[in-house]
């Protein structure tokens, strides 16, 4: 979908945004605010709200609740084809009757834009995405990739304030699925003023192109923040688990402060504010998990070797805990029941409260 009357800059924001459908509540009470030129990538399972709150800016759904905002402007009771905004769906929905230039003509069009400049219009933005020579082939006559990159000419054309990217590359194989993410971080360079609101349960997509990540379950934002700090110092047990992969070690944090308890084992950790006695979870990336002696050492017995071309996946019963590890591809492989030592710095490790709870932002 693309249209709009003029071109709105300044970001979304959306303000206590509530959707529910018979009574049931997709999305609840969202609080987000995405800056101008900012690309925001809303990251969650199915089910979590993340295509409603898209759809909402999108104004094909309407909030039960809040309110949305494009740049200054409340667009909440405003019509999808006046919010000024460009859109991306998983399938493309390119007019197949029409040749690549006139679907990218079509927003244009709709927007009652100048004749005389459509045009160049268009072909600004088939250039924008490489597709400048394929101007008057027929969708049929394109690759899959091809096709994304003329539904996002299409959007761009109305030089959009604010772009909505929904699965956009779910369609692909891996190997265009990789080709399209530098594409993408490459447009996004060479338009600065566009807020790109990106949906998507892919996490390496969002942590390649976004800005900061914002991660929804269950109809509510969990966790908000930088691919990096989302990464390195998640806030939450779900954010731990679904940004990237951890071990989530249940312990019980000792006295003094610093040392925790798992399942017998005193570890050298950052405690922070968690209090001497309070149960907590202990986050730690299996990259960053060691293979031999070293600080925070834990002893078990192969369960599962998994080989990654670059890497072996270590799975170790410790305790009747798995814990894993990925260590660069091993000459002498481990075989199932052998017992190997794992260690990790204690400033790799994250402390994360029983209970903590979403963090908007």
């Amino acid at each position: 979908m693309t249209g709009g009357a003029e071109a709105v800059r300044g970001g979304i924001r959306f303000d206590g945004v509530s959707v529910a459908y018979g009574g049931n509540v997709v999305l609840d009470r969202l609080d987000l605010t995405v800056e101008p030129g900012e690309v925001m990538a809303l990251l969650g399972p199915s089910g979590s709200g993340k295509t409603t709150a898209l759809r909402a800016v999108a104004g094909f759904v309407r909030p039960a609740a809040g309110r949305v905002f494009i740049g200054d402007r409340d667009v909440t009771a405003l019509p999808p084809h006046k919010r000024g905004i460009g859109m991306v769906v998983q399938q493309y929905a390119l007019f197949p009757h029409l040749r690549v230039q006139d679907n990218v003509a079509f927003g244009l069009k709709a927007q009652k834009a100048d004749k005389a400049g459509i045009p160049g219009r268009v072909a600004e933005a088939l250039e924008l995405v490489g597709m400048g020579d394929y101007a008057r082939r027929y969708p049929r006559e394109l690759s899959g990739g091809q096709q994304q990159r003329v539904a996002i000419a299409r959007a761009l054309a109305i030089r959009p304030g604010v772009l909505l990217l929904d699965e956009p590359l779910s369609a692909l194989d891996a190997q265009l699925r990789s080709g399209m993410l530098t594409e993408l971080a490459r447009l996004h360079r060479e338009l600065p003023d566009v807020s790109i609101l990106y949906v998507t349960h892919d996490q390496v997509e969002a942590l390649t192109l976004a800005d900061r990540i914002a991660v929804m379950d269950k109809a509510r934002l969990q966790d908000c923040g930088t691919p990096q700090e989302l990464y390195r110092r998640p806030r939450t047990e779900f954010t731990a688990s679904f940004v990237g992969n951890a071990n989530l070690l249940p312990v019980t944090v000792a006295e003094p402060a610093g040392t925790v308890d798992f399942a017998g084992h005193a570890l050298a950790v950052p405690t922070g504010s968690v209090a001497g006695g309070a149960t907590a979870t202990l986050c730690v990336r299996p990259h960053l998990v060691g293979l031999g002696d070293g600080p925070n050492a834990l002893t078990g017995t192969i369960s599962e070797v998994q080989w990654r071309g670059s890497t072996h996946r270590l799975y170790v019963d410790v305790d009747g805990h798995r814990v894993k590890a990925d260590v660069r591809e091993l000459r002498d492989t481990p075989v199932l029941g052998d017992r190997v030592t794992l260690h990790f710095a204690a400033h790799d490790a994250v402390l994360l409260p029983q209970g903590a709870g979403a963090s908007h932002g």
